[in-house]
C-alpha cells in the first residue's frame, strides 16, 4: 500500500511539473503566444459578419504576426459590452448565421454583475470550459508545491449550479460555473488535479442553494479526517455555509450519527444520492458535537480547523468585492492560510496565482498567454492644480493611454485590460 501510495504521488508530481513548465514557457514566450493566438481566433472567425465589418478580406495566415497586430490594433476598434448586445440579441432569439463566431453558440452565460452591477449575457464554447479546466490545472499544480495534497484525500468544496433557462431562440442561459458543472470538462477535472469532491453532481446541480449547502455540510463532516482543503468559487459561499452550519449543526450531527438526512432536503434525487454515501456513525457524531459546543462557545472562532484537522489552507477568489468577506473568513479560518484562487471574467479567464503563499494583500496573477488575445490600456492619474493655493492635487479620474500587448506592460503601471476571445468578444 505504501508504495502505490507513493508511486501516485511521484506520477502527480510528474505531472504538475509538466503543467507548470508548459505554462512558464508560454509566458517566458508571451509574445510570441499571443500573436499566435490573435491569428488563431481570426482565422477562426473571419468571415463573422462582425470581423468583416472591419477586416474585410484580410487573409491573416500567411501574415507577418507583427504586422497582423499592429493591422488590427489599427483597424477593429476597441468596444465595450454594450456594442456586442445586438449581436447577442440576435443569437439568443435564434439567429444562427456567423455573428460573432463561426461556431454555432448554444449557451449563454450570465455574468455575475460583480464589474458595473448590471448583469449581461456572453457567448459560452468548448473553449470556455477547456480553459476553465486548463486554468484549474495550473493553479493546482503551483499550490500543490506549497500545500501537497495526501493520497485519498478529499476537498470540501461549496459549489452550485443555478437554474437554467431558455430564451426566445432556444438557447440554454445560466452562470458561468453553472455551464461548467454540466460540461465534460468538470467531470474529468478531479482525476486531473487530484482533488476529488466530498458532494455528488446530484448535491451540485440540486436547483436549491439551501439544500445543497446542508448536504455539502453533512458530507465534508462526514469524510471529516480526509478533507485536504475548503474551497469555493467565491469567498462569500463558504461564509453563508459557515453562518447556516451555525444553526444547522446539531441536525447534521444527528443525521451522521442516525444515518439518515434531514426533511430539509426535498429534492428526490440530492435525498437518495446522500442517502447513498452516509451510514450510522454515533462516534464521529458524538466527537462532532464536543467540539461544536466548544465553538459555540467561542463565536465559532477557528471552526475549519478544529472540524476539519487535516485541512492545510481554504480557497476562493477573495480579491475585489471578495474583500468584505475576510474579516468572518479569517474567524472561521482560525489562522489557517486563505489561498486566493485565479483571476478571471465572464468573457475569459486572465490569470493564475503563481504564489499561493503569499498573503491575500500581495497576491499576483500572471497572466495566461493562450487564454485570449490581452491588450492594457495604461491609466495615468491626473493631478489638478489648485489656483486658490497653488497646490497639485490628484484626482480620483484617470487619463487613459493607447492599449499595449501583454508583452509590453510595465511594472508598477496600472492597466485596463481588453479581451479578444475566441468566443466572439473583440
Amino acid at each position: 500500500m505504501e508504495a502505490r501510495a507513493l508511486a501516485g504521488r511521484r506520477a502527480h508530481d510528474g505531472c504538475d511539473s509538466d503543467v507548470i513548465e508548459w505554462f512558464e514557457e508560454a509566458c517566458e514566450h508571451a509574445g510570441a503566444v499571443q500573436a499566435e493566438v490573435l491569428r488563431r481566433i481570426l482565422a477562426a472567425n473571419r468571415g463573422t459578419e462582425y470581423l468583416s465589418r472591419w477586416l474585410g478580406g484580410v487573409e491573416v495566415e500567411g501574415m507577418d504576426a507583427g504586422a497582423l497586430e499592429s493591422l488590427y490594433r489599427s483597424l477593429v476598434p476597441l468596444a465595450s459590452h454594450a456594442d456586442f448586445e445586438p449581436f447577442i440579441q440576435r443569437i439568443a432569439d435564434g439567429d444562427t448565421s456567423p455573428v460573432l463566431t463561426q461556431e454555432p453558440i448554444q449557451l449563454l452565460s450570465l455574468s455575475s454583475g460583480t464589474t458595473d452591477g448590471k448583469q449581461k449575457y456572453v457567448p459560452f464554447t468548448r473553449h470556455s470550459s477547456q480553459t476553465t479546466l486548463q486554468i484549474f490545472r495550473i493553479a493546482a499544480a503551483y499550490r500543490s508545491r506549497v500545500y501537497p495534497l495526501g493520497e485519498g484525500g478529499r476537498i470540501l468544496e461549496f459549489i452550485y449550479s443555478s437554474k437554467q433557462s431558455k430564451t426566445k431562440g432556444g438557447l440554454t442561459t445560466g452562470t458561468a460555473t453553472t455551464h461548467y458543472y454540466s460540461s465534460e470538462e468538470f467531470k474529468i477535472k478531479q482525476e486531473k488535479t487530484k482533488s476529488f469532491t466530498c458532494s455528488p453532481e446530484e448535491v451540485v446541480s440540486s436547483g436549491d442553494y439551501k439544500q445543497s449547502t446542508y448536504c455539502h455540510l453533512l458530507l465534508g463532516l462526514y469524510f471529516a479526517d480526509r478533507i485536504e482543503f475548503i474551497t469555493s468559487t467565491f469567498a462569500y459561499s463558504i461564509v453563508q455555509a459557515f453562518r447556516a452550519f451555525e444553526d444547522q449543526w446539531r441536525e447534521i450531527c444527528g443525521d451522521i450519527r442516525d444515518g439518515k438526512l434531514s426533511p430539509r432536503i426535498t429534492v428526490d434525487r440530492t435525498r437518495q444520492a446522500v442517502l447513498g454515501i452516509v451510514s450510522p456513525n454515533p462516534s464521529l457524531a458524538q466527537r462532532l458535537e464536543s467540539v461544536c459546543e466548544e465553538l459555540e462557545r467561542k463565536d465559532w472562532r477557528g471552526v475549519i480547523p478544529k472540524l476539519w484537522p487535516k485541512a492545510k489552507y481554504v480557497y476562493s477568489i477573495m480579491t475585489g468585492s471578495m474583500q468584505h468577506y475576510l474579516t468572518k473568513l479569517r474567524h472561521y479560518a482560525g489562522g489557517l492560510p486563505l489561498v486566493s484562487a485565479d483571476y478571471g471574467s465572464t468573457e475569459s479567464w486572465i490569470g493564475v496565482n503563481v504564489d499561493p503563499s503569499l498573503p491575500l494583500e500581495r497576491v499576483t496573477f500572471a497572466v495566461v498567454p493562450t487564454f485570449s488575445y490581452f491588450e492594457f490600456i495604461p491609466l495615468h492619474r491626473q493631478k489638478n492644480r489648485n489656483r486658490s493655493n497653488n497646490s497639485e492635487a490628484i484626482d480620483d479620474d484617470f487619463v487613459e493611454d493607447e492599449p499595449v500587448p501583454l508583452s509590453q506592460v510595465k511594472v508598477g503601471q496600472g492597466y485596463e485590460i481588453v479581451l479578444t476571445t475566441f468566443t466572439g468578444m473583440y
